[in-house]
Order: structure tokens, then C-alpha cells, then sequence
């Protein structure tokens, strides 16, 4: 019997393909390892497209977003990789490809993948620089305790504060320090504590556990609280030999909750024998003090002018009656001096005076405006003169004038 051709459209075609790829259990569950290429990571939609490929042979994947969201690393070009998913086609473009359910690095495991990832992600930031690293406070008030309150660290922690340094008060904020919810509280409580200011240190850890255990310290979130806090952060978490994302962004790792409440507080007992050597070596210092001032003042009290300070005084006074006596002789000698030379100088003015000349008979002659007449030859005839003598003055007329010797060839005026 000879069959009619079926002829299908390609929506038909691609659907029966793709009917037989979900329906061989062989492709339902496999897992392929190949390196990933054509890496497309979709913001909006969180869904990751990639190619697998080893050697000869490629193949598309997807994974969407619900699977790609439970991921601890982030996939990249070049990663080799073993993936889990089921074979199907995509009807619109009749193209086989694996859909992705999980992904895991082959060789090194994811969390220890997303530790490094994470790591050299915030140390290019610069989160992790000794610069902004903050300097723990050498004798606080207040420790800040952030951990589990069932677990073993909390206990040490306190007893060794007690131990060390009582006089601190520790603030406890009791959070979960594993599981999913660990992450939100333990940043809850780093930006409590800030926003109140109820510390002046801050230890946050928990005991040692898996690598699964610890990841909440391992967190992006943790990481940048903790980088963030005004407030100095001790980082305790597990084991000397554990390393976390948190260890790098605090401002000091301790690699125990033990070491770190150690390394918060000072030991009372090295501060008290402390206090005892300063004390000893100040009063060796006094007590030095004290001798070197004797020895300095025993001279002076047994010289000769402490034990008889009048002699010094007697001294002074005949010094000081020499000195006055010398000044007296000094100074009549200056005055006796100046008497002199006063008596000399006034001779010789009075030798200059004019009332000198006028005591000897001789005459001055002014005008009526009071001006001196020097010589007749600025008086004239009928004019009013004052002649000043030794005891008085005189009004007078002049009659005539005539010129003196030199002149006496003429006529009178």
C-alpha cells in the first residue's frame, strides 16, 4: 500500500523533532563538560547563554534564571565547566540546545571558584587597601560582640574579655552565623551597632566549619559592611588556616574569636606590671634628683657667705660708701668746673652788652618807631629821635645835623 506524502510545515516539523528529543530518557538528565564560550549574561532577565565546546564539537545552552541565581561563582569565557540539564530543540529555530539546570567548575570546586572571584573582584575595588584600614582602639570601653549566641566563640570571647580586661563592656547582638539568613543579620547588625555607636571595637566571627559553613562571611554584602563600619572590626572567623572575604575587609584578622578578643582588649595584669616598673623608675628618678641637688647644695651651704651672710653685707656697704664718696668728689669737681667757665662766658658777654657801653657815658639813638639810628646821615633836620642812655631815655628834636670827621668838609644840614 503506497502512503500519501505528509507534508508538514516547519512549526510541525520542529514540534515532532522536538517530541523526540524529551521523550528519549537518555537526554532527560546528562551531564556534558566543555568550555564555555559565547558567554551572554542577561541583566534584565538573569538568563545566561553560552556554548559548550571541547576539541571538535560545540553545543548551545541556557540557563535560566532560577537556576542561574543559585550559582556561588560567576561563569566566564574560557572556564571549563560540568553542566547538568536535559537536550531539547528550540522550536523557533529548530536548533538543538542543552537547557542548563546546574553548573559546576570542573576541577575547582564553585564555592572555592566564587571565594577567588569575589576576592580579586573587591581587592581591584580597593576595599581590602591598608590604607583605609582603621586602628584599633588600644584601651576601649566598649567591645562589640557579633556572633552566635549558641556557639562555642561566644564563650571564649567573653571569658577572655573578663579575663583580660574587665573594666570593658561588651555589647552582644546574637545573630545567625550559617544558612541563608546569616548574611542579612550579621550586616544588620555591623550597621546597628554603627548607627548607635554602642562600641568602640567590634569582633565578628564564629567557630571553624566547612568551607559551606563559613561562606556567610564570604558574602559580598558582609564583605562591604564590614569595609564600611566607622567603627573598628576585628575578624574572627573559623580556624587559624580559614580564610574568609570578611578577614580582608576588616580592619584587623584574628585568626581565632579567642586571638581576637585578645588582640581588642589589653592584659590588666601587663598593664598593672607596667604601671609598677613606670612607678619604680619615677621614684628612682625623684629619688636621683633628690641627691644630685644635695650634692649640688652642700658646697654652697658650707661656703664661706652662708655661714656668715652679714660679711657679704659689710662688704656691699663699704663698697657702696667708697662709690658715694667718689661720686661727691666727682661732682664738685664737675661743678666747681662749670662755675668757671660760667664766670668766663659772662664776662665776655657782658663785655658785648650794650648796657655795659651805655654805663660808660655813651648813647643810643632810635627812631620814633623804635628802630636804631646808626648814622646821621638817616636823621634829618626838626626830627623826632629817643636817645637811650644808661638810667633812662630821652625825647628830643633834632636842630641841625652834622656829618662826623669824615664828612666835616659839609655844610651843616
Amino acid at each position: 500500500m503506497i502512503h500519501e506524502p505528509v507534508v508538514l510545515t516547519v512549526t510541525q516539523l520542529n514540534t515532532y523533532v522536538k517530541s523526540q528529543f524529551e521523550g528519549d530518557q537518555n537526554l532527560a538528565n546528562v551531564f556534558v563538560t566543555g568550555e564555555i564560550s559565547n558567554f551572554t549574561d542577561q541583566y534584565r532577565s538573569g538568563h545566561l547563554y553560552f556554548s559548550l565546546k571541547d576539541a571538535r564539537c560545540a553545543v548551545r545552552a541556557v540557563m535560566f534564571a532560577r537556576s542561574a541565581a543559585r550559582l556561588r561563582f560567576r561563569p566566564g569565557d574560557g572556564m571549563k565547566v560540568i553542566a547538568r540539564g536535559r537536550v531539547s530543540v528550540y522550536e523557533v529555530t529548530g536548533q538543538y540546545q542543552l537547557y542548563v539546570e546546574d553548573l559546576q567548575p570542573d576541577g575547582l570546586g564553585a564555592l572555592s571558584l566564587a571565594f577567588e572571584q569575589l576576592k580579586a573582584r573587591l581587592e581591584k575595588e580597593g576595599l581590602f587597601d591598608a590604607a583605609r584600614k582603621k586602628p584599633v582602639p588600644r584601651f576601649p570601653e566598649r567591645i562589640g560582640v557579633i556572633t552566635s549566641p549558641t556557639g562555642a566563640a561566644v564563650h571564649d570571647i567573653l571569658t577572655i574579655l573578663a579575663r583580660r580586661y574587665p573594666i570593658a563592656r561588651v555589647v552582644f547582638c546574637p545573630v545567625q552565623v550559617q544558612g541563608e539568613l546569616a548574611a542579612p543579620q550579621i550586616v544588620g547588625a555591623l550597621e546597628r551597632m554603627n548607627r548607635l555607636g554602642c562600641a568602640d571595637t567590634i569582633i565578628v566571627g564564629r567557630g571553624g566549619g566547612s568551607l559551606e559553613d563559613l561562606w556567610p562571611f564570604n558574602e559580598e554584602s558582609v564583605a562591604r559592611a564590614v569595609a564600611a563600619s566607622e567603627i573598628p572590626v576585628i575578624s574572627a572567623v573559623g580556624h587559624e588556616t580559614d580564610y574568609t572575604i570578611c578577614d580582608f575587609a576588616a580592619d584587623l584578622r584574628a585568626p581565632t574569636p579567642s586571638a581576637a578578643a585578645e588582640l581588642a582588649v589589653p592584659d590588666r595584669m601587663e598593664l598593672l606590671a607596667a604601671i609598677r616598673s613606670q612607678s619604680l623608675r619615677m621614684q628612682s628618678a625623684a629619688n636621683a634628683k633628690v641627691e644630685a641637688a644635695k650634692s649640688a647644695f652642700l658646697p654652697l651651704a658650707n661656703s664661706r657667705a652662708m655661714k656668715n651672710p652679714m660679711e657679704a653685707v659689710e662688704i656691699r656697704r663699704i663698697q657702696a660708701d667708697t662709690l658715694a664718696a667718689g661720686l661727691g668728689t666727682a661732682m664738685r669737681r664737675k661743678t666747681d668746673g662749670a662755675g668757671q667757665r660760667l664766670a668766663a662766658l659772662s664776662g665776655r658777654l657782658d663785655a658785648l652788652s650794650p648796657l655795659s657801653v651805655l654805663a660808660r657815658g655813651y648813647a643810643a639813638v632810635f627812631s620814633p618807631s623804635g628802630k636804631a639810628v646808626p648814622s646821621v646821615r638817616e636823621v634829618e633836620k626838626d626830627e623826632k629821635i629817643r636817645v637811650r642812655m644808661r638810667d633812662g631815655s630821652l625825647s628830643c628834636t633834632v636842630d641841625s645835623v652834622k656829618a662826623g670827621a669824615a664828612d666835616e668838609s659839609k655844610d651843616d644840614v
